[in-house]
């Protein structure tokens, strides 16, 4: 679990444990604290008219240091920028804010800042502040995120600490507030692990439909002047899911264009539903809440719940929770779809990239090369010296020979005979046998169970190929990039899973540093696509592991009941 993740879960968990106001505010500060690693924490509360500070806590400093500051704020200088304009504000300077008018004299010196609104119920209710001393690490975006996810989950705990205090009696509502706050954690933690936009909705619309106890959720993606039934939980008819209509006239149409949720309570919700919507797919509920999906101002689709289970009209509650969990669905849509867009980018960029290689490579070594031959033998000619005329075609047969190697050796990369022809361990021996040529001292050990006999049916070919190209780019790069000169590679066959172990001892680099090509990136994607797990260690002149491990599945595994579908070939 996360930071961010664990932070939000402490105060969801505030929320029901203790309905105290002013633990509640004290847990926003620490867990604010915490996600940032920031040295001040303040939370400053308006008052009645919302124009000033009439409450001001602190996080961070002492009751001498506070004694000495003297009077609190009342919302001046950049803290009163926030009351004027309620939107975040991140500084690597505070001081340096048009706003700023300088400190008590006592009050130690501030760098950079992050402060972010809290509202309660829609109003605001105060801001939550952030500090640093000066030379201090700047706030991220990243940091801001969470901050505002934060305040808003405060905003939360706030309403509920100040309604429910001392209130048994809506306890069960409490519940639902929690729920939505798990679901929300659920669909963080998915987003962390999974960027597959189908899988993400998928869970968005269970999560939902138990949420506000919805017979049927359904989630709609907007594209252009049409919209497609992504997702769905609950009672749908049989192809709907993957359906695409027109969004012109439509419930989903008026949301998104409004930014606002709509009832089909309304007739002309109901009737637009059932003419335009999905309600002539065979849809035709009695209530239902269709929701926007907003993200930073760009509304990806809807949120759409039908029916509550119990017989009951969706309510006031239901609408603010399902609101509340649509902010965190939109933004796992974006964040599905931008990583999609950033693989498809790196994607392309990387075969770019192959291609200019192999095009240097046949342009400096083999085009070169026959020109010189070329040039050799024109001049021989020329010279009318049958000596001349055997010693340039004796020359010319060993430059034809080398030439032809290095473009054996250039396919052999792009797909070796081997592996089609004989199976992995032998490609991979050729591959080691290739790379060692170049210098590097290469100690490999190989154990597959069909080229030694322990199991009659070879891997299925992607499994191979995939395996074969993670190894043949570790060694590139350690030859290449590193400038290694020993290696030890290891490949083995277990009954569930094949290990892959390259270390080498080049020059090391960082793990986390984004590269231009395709390296480490394609590596992880066929381990990705293999379902299995990466180790990449390495740092600055100590080497590199990397480390595979992924599920075998061999040819005769494809009748297996339950067995797994084969990965596609990664290439």
């Amino acid at each position: 679990m996360d930071q961010t993740t664990r932070g939000l879960l402490n105060v969801a968990r505030s929320v029901l444990e203790n309905l105290d106001l002013e633990v509640v505010l004290r847990r926003v500060l620490i867990e604010a604290r915490d996600l940032t690693g920031a040295r001040f924490a303040a939370l400053g509360v308006l008052d009645a008219k919302a124009v000033q500070l009439e409450r001001f806590l602190t996080l961070g400093a002492d009751d001498e240091l506070r004694r000495r500051i003297g009077p609190l704020p009342t919302g001046r200088g950049v803290l009163g920028e926030l009351i004027r304009v309620p939107r975040p504000l991140r500084l690597d300077e505070v001081g340096a804010h048009p706003a700023s008018y300088g400190f008590p004299a006592e009050h130690p010196p501030m760098g950079p800042f992050l402060g972010v609104p809290v509202p309660v119920r829609g109003r605001p209710y105060g801001n939550l502040y952030l500090s640093q001393p000066p030379g201090a690490p700047s706030f991220t975006a990243a940091h801001e995120e969470a901050i505002i996810a934060l305040a808003e989950l405060a905003g939360v705990a706030i309403d509920h600490a100040r309604r429910y205090a001392g209130s048994e009696a809506e306890r069960a509502q409490l519940a639902d507030t929690v729920a939505a706050l798990d679901a929300t954690l659920q669909i963080a933690r998915a987003v962390g692990r999974q960027t597959d936009l189908g899988t993400i909705l998928e869970l968005v619309a269970q999560r939902a439909r138990e949420l506000v106890s919805a017979r049927t959720v359904i989630i709609e993606l907007a594209d252009g002047e049409e919209f497609e039934i992504a997702a769905g939980a609950g009672a749908l008819p049989a192809g709907v899911v993957g359906r695409r209509l027109d969004l012109v006239g439509t419930v989903a149409s008026a949301a998104l264009r409004s930014g606002r949720s709509q009832r089909l309570s309304d007739p002309v919700n109901r009737d637009r539903f059932l003419r335009h919507g999905v309600g002539h797919l065979g849809l035709h509920p009695q209530d239902g809440l269709v929701v926007p999906l907003l993200f930073r101002k760009r509304a990806y689709g809807v949120l759409v719940a039908l029916d509550r289970a119990d017989g009951r009209d969706f309510g006031a509650d239901d609408l603010r929770l399902l609101e509340a969990f649509a902010t965190s669905a939109a933004t796992a849509v974006a964040t599905a779809e931008s990583a999609a867009a950033e693989r498809r980018r790196q994607r392309l960029a990387a075969a770019e990239a192959e291609r200019t290689r192999w095009a240097r490579e046949l342009h400096d070594e083999t085009l070169q090369a026959l020109g010189s031959l070329r040039l050799t033998l024109s001049g021989a000619r020329r010279s009318g010296d049958p000596q001349a005329v055997a010693a340039a075609v004796d020359g010319a047969i060993g430059q034809l020979e080398t030439d032809i190697a290095n473009l054996r050796g250039l396919i052999a990369e792009l797909r070796p005979a081997a592996l089609d022809q004989l199976g992995l361990a032998p490609a991979l021996h050729a591959l080691v046998e290739r790379v060692g040529a170049s210098g590097l001292d290469i100690d490999a050990q190989i154990d597959l169970a069909y080229e030694n006999g322990r199991r009659a049916d070879p891997m299925f070919l992607e499994h191979e190929t995939a395996i074969y190209r993670i190894v043949q780019e570790a060694l590139t790069n350690a030859v290449k990039h590193g400038h290694a000169r020993r290696a030890v590679v290891e490949v083995l066959e277990e009954p569930e899973e094949v290990r892959v172990l390259v270390r080498d001892d080049g020059r090391g680099f960082d793990p986390e540093r984004s590269t231009d090509g395709f390296g480490l990136l394609g590596v992880r994607e066929r381990v990705e696509l293999l379902q299995g797990d990466l180790t990449v260690q390495s740092e600055a002149g100590k080497g590199t592991t990397l480390s595979v491990r992924v599920p075998v599945r061999h040819v005769v595994d494809r009748a297996a009941p339950g067995s797994a579908p084969a990965a596609p070939d990664a290439v």
